[in-house]
């Protein structure tokens, strides 16, 4: 008896919708989750991408033993080796349908593996530790260039910070100066190009005392301008807060609000792992929603 290959399905959602007055409905990043896709090849799952006009997340069985699962990402244009907000997607959407009841897990990714857990009602992801380095003031103007705002208007050192892919971080004054930003998208990829990043994040202090932060984030080469929210940037950010000196090296809770200006509110949250007292990475996490009635699991 031949068994037959399960035919793949696609649930759309919207993750790390941020509270409002108004409601979820509008917020997060949207992100279509695809189970049963180990019969789909690249091509195909970048057509999926293609097709809603974001990352997209694909559930297969793993490879490699130990883990759980092994997920891929496509955005409209290429794969990426790993998309923070679509693997905490997945991950809920697993739960909802009853195949993983919360406890820790090991997902198979391109850029490595990935802890999932399920604490206080919300699925989290592991990070690794970041790297950063600083940018120098050549770099500096051209970011400025991009972004339509004077030098001058950027706040302290400038870094390249990554987890898992490397973004540039851009700390403005004010988040009004942050929500006015008008770049020139048609150079923002050669720009990442030239500085070896996938996209540029402008940062600014929401509150410091409660770790609370407003972002923006500008894609290399993903198919759209703008992201509604992007946990790798997010994971990022919080390593060069912390090279900064404006977040603390502890497991408070980091905040991280993107979207605001598109119209699409979210709410990342990020906060330190410890071992023997030393950040040896991050946990990455939020809420998650369906994104309507339309997209049943």
């Amino acid at each position: 008896m031949t068994r037959s290959t399960p035919t793949p399905q696609t649930t759309l959602i919207r993750v790390f919708p941020a509270p409002t007055p108004e409601g979820k409905q509008q917020g997060g990043n949207p992100a279509p989750i695809t189970f049963e896709a180990d019969a789909l090849d690249g091509d195909a799952m970048r057509a999926i991408a293609s097709h809603y006009g974001h990352e997209a997340g694909f559930i297969l069985r793993p490879s490699s033993p130990g883990c759980d699962w092994r997920f891929r990402f496509f955005v409209p244009h290429h794969e990426m080796e790993m998309c923070g907000h679509a693997t905490v997607g997945a991950l809920w959407c697993l739960r909802e349908r009853g195949l993983w009841s919360g406890e820790r897990v090991l997902i198979e990714t391109v850029s490595g593996t990935v802890a999932g857990e399920w604490v206080d009602r919300q699925v989290r992801i592991t990070q690794p530790a970041g790297e950063v380095s600083v940018l120098d003031a050549d770099a500096v103007a051209a970011i400025a260039k991009v972004l339509g705002i004077p030098s001058a208007h950027i706040q302290g050192e400038v870094l390249n910070a990554s987890t898992s892919r490397v973004k540039t971080l851009v700390r403005l004054q004010s988040v009004e100066a942050l929500d006015g930003l008008t770049p020139d998208f048609s150079k923002v990829e050669a720009l990442c190009e030239r500085l070896g990043s996938t996209g540029l994040y402008p940062y600014a202090v929401v509150d410091g005392a409660r770790q609370v932060f407003a972002a923006r984030q500008f894609p290399k080469s993903s198919g759209y301008p703008e992201d509604a929210a992007t946990g790798i940037a997010a994971a990022a950010l919080s390593f060069g807060l912390l090279h900064l000196g404006l977040v603390d090296a502890s497991g408070a809770p980091i905040t991280v609000r993107q979207g605001w200006a598109m119209g699409c509110p979210s709410e990342i949250g990020v906060c330190f792992r410890l071992e023997a007292g030393e950040v040896a990475g991050c946990w990455l996490g939020g809420e998650v929603m369906l994104a309507g009635p339309e997209a049943a699991l």
